[in-house]
């Protein structure tokens, strides 16, 4: 794809409320977990770049700040948030304003989209997962990075989510439930890696990245359409 189209986009694909305050509001907030947590941070991108693909255009679904797709090379994004979509946008990502479950990109745009740690906020996983398959080209792929609701971190965060800005709405959902999801939007060839394994705070070092789920609290699949 080349640059974006002329004209404000500022109103493309907002089908769906989406769960935007808590960001507008606190987007500072939400970088400086990036910068306390450093080795988390770090630990996540190495367990997404063990299946990103090294070639093709990608997009970012819930591109934030730009946080994955600036380092991993991804120059399109979307993101319902006007604060998140503004930081990225400085970060040279082209970023329009969408949702997960309404996409603004015709149908085979991409070789891959990546959506991360995103999925917990969205309304309807279903209908997201289809809309992502609409918009990758055959033989494509998504690649989903989330924190596992089954794991240590993911009962931490259900257990204190009333008192996170963040987590409030968010519902957390299993490594099974969002491999059952993607394989109804169409996707298949599943691919799993995981990571963190201590409290993102106590982490001094990059984590290593091991196949497979169960042991980590961060977890990433890939699905081949």
């Amino acid at each position: 794809m080349g640059k974006p189209p002329p004209g404000n986009n500022e109103n493309i694909g907002n089908g769906l409320m989406a769960k935007t305050k808590p960001f507008d509001d606190n987007f500072l907030r939400y970088e400086d977990w990036f910068e306390k947590n450093r080795y988390a941070y770090e630990s996540e991108l190495a367990a997404i770049s063990t299946v990103l693909p090294q070639k093709g255009e990608g997009v970012e679904i819930g591109v934030g700040t730009g946080r994955f797709a600036g380092p991993l090379g991804i120059r399109w994004g979307i993101d319902p948030s006007r604060e998140m979509r503004r930081i990225a946008a400085s970060k040279g990502i082209f970023v329009l304003n969408g949702t997960a479950e309404n996409i603004p990109f015709p149908d085979n745009s991409f070789d891959f989209a990546l959506i991360v740690t995103t999925v917990c906020f969205l309304d309807n996983v279903p209908k997201a997962f289809r809309e992502i398959f609409r918009i990758v080209k055959t033989r494509g792929s998504v690649i989903v990075g989330f924190v596992d609701k089954e794991s240590s971190l993911g009962r931490v965060y259900l257990e204190h989510k009333n008192n996170n800005v963040f987590y409030r709405e968010a519902k957390f959902i299993t490594t099974i439930e969002i491999t059952g999801c993607l394989n109804g939007a169409g996707f298949r060839k599943f691919s799993f890696y995981q990571t963190i394994f201590k409290d993102p705070g106590k982490i001094r070092e990059i984590e290593p990245v091991l196949k497979g789920y169960g042991l980590g609290s961060f977890i990433v699949i890939k699905g081949v359409k």
